[in-house]
């Protein structure tokens, strides 16, 4: 039988960035190649109902093994795009057998490291097998180590009868680098009471909080004029860009900020003399700071008008999820079941504010209470990423088990 760490090293070979500038859906074709592949791999385990929907979503149900159970049904997501923002092609892993606590250098020519100086929690995997890049990518266990965590979960089930649960459903979504993993999933035809997002960090993580976002486009109308000319007459739309940056406060940037403490994020930038358009992503756990936030993005242009002239800056503000908290709270036995397997499996439940959202927070508010677990991974979205060999077998063992509990349920 595989393990997961096999199936994440086949995974990396589908080239899945997703593409927040494409209207098609998914936003790639790539994705709807491994999408493919993954719906003959789970027929291949015995799901008889795999399949994948003309948007790129993959579901399957692995039928209960207890005669005439009527139970809880849960589900198990994880989503198969990766970003694009960090070179996600041609990856090419490693692994470091019985990991020993120092720098491990993954690629010698770029000076890239990997070590406990930057990461100190690699201090944890000591002794173990890490699963690393040469540096020139990301793994990709954002989230392929969720879908490999998943299969190795039904492969097991499959083939070991004696472990009795209830009717499982699987999904694999398209697109949730970029926001859309939830858009268009049915949650009517994935037919779960609960599920969980198998997309964290480490094994033991529980979440159920995450930010409330939104995002913000803002346009700035310059007035070009020859240079030579310019005086009282020239507005550089690109300047005004950079002072209307300069007029959000410094300190709420997401390099200055962490736990529950909210910031804009500049994402993109582009302009020239005549206009600009900037790119912000605004987030809060507290959706009245959200709010509050879009006051002051609204304040800054309303004053920059004032001085440049009307309609020389325009906003444009969407809300793209919520905190799933409350939609999660009602329902807590899916946070008591995992904290219960998890120390089970001897290892120590965690659940801190998530920093950003997983599908799980939009689908909660779609009528499927979603909380998030690890996946025995670190470092996503960048080319020190690297998975945990058994951490990532303590993940499968920890879906097995939520399996054997909500059998009962």
């Amino acid at each position: 039988m595989m393990r997961a760490y096999e199936r994440l090293i086949n995974y990396t070979k589908f080239e899945t960035g997703s593409n927040d500038t494409s209207s098609t859906h998914p936003s790639t074709p790539e994705q709807l190649v491994f999408g493919k592949t993954l719906v003959e791999e789970m027929k291949s385990l015995g799901m008889r109902d795999a399949a994948m929907d003309e948007n790129g979503y993959v579901f399957g149900t692995i039928e209960a093994n207890i005669e005439n159970w009527l139970g809880t049904i849960i589900g198990f997501i994880a989503h198969m795009d990766v970003v694009r923002d960090v070179p996600f092609t041609n990856i090419k892993t490693n692994i470091i057998e019985n990991y020993n606590g120092s720098e491990i250098m993954l690629n010698e020519e770029k000076n890239m490291k990997l070590g406990p100086d930057e990461f100190k929690f690699m201090k944890d995997y000591i002794g173990m097998d890490l699963l690393v890049t040469d540096g020139n990518t990301l793994l990709g266990a954002d989230d392929k180590a969720g879908i490999a965590e998943i299969l190795t979960m039904a492969e097991t089930l499959y083939k070991n009868s004696e472990i009795k649960h209830g009717t499982i459903k699987i999904g694999f979504t398209p697109d949730e680098e970029i926001g859309k993993g939830a858009d268009l999933f049915d949650v009517k035809k994935f037919g779960a009471d609960f599920a969980y997002t198998v997309d964290g960090g480490a094994f033991g993580e529980v979440e159920y909080e995450t930010f409330n976002a939104a995002f913000a486009d803002v346009f700035i109308n310059g007035v070009s004029i020859h240079t030579g000319s310019a005086k009282d007459k020239l507005i550089n739309a690109s300047l005004l860009a950079m002072e209307f940056n300069s007029l959000l406060p410094v300190q709420e940037r997401p390099e200055n900020t962490e736990n529950y403490e909210g910031f804009y994020h500049l994402d993109k930038i582009e302009g020239i003399v005549d206009n600009a358009k900037m790119h912000y992503l605004l987030r809060d756990h507290d959706l009245a700071k959200l709010e509050a936030r879009k006051v002051v993005i609204n304040e800054i242009a309303t004053k920059l008008n004032s001085k440049y002239g009307d309609n020389t800056v325009r906003v444009e503000m969407k809300d793209s999820y919520y905190n799933m908290a409350d939609q999660i709270k009602p329902y807590w036995h899916l946070i008591d079941n995992a904290y219960e397997a998890i120390s089970e499996l001897g290892g120590i439940p965690v659940s801190a504010p998530v920093r950003g959202g997983t599908d799980g927070s939009r689908l909660s508010f779609m009528g499927l209470p979603c909380p998030n677990l690890g996946t025995g991974s670190h470092n996503h979205h960048g080319k020190t990423e690297f998975a945990c060999l058994q951490a990532m077998d303590k993940s499968v063992e920890l879906l097995i088990k939520l399996s054997e509990k909500y059998a009962n349920s």
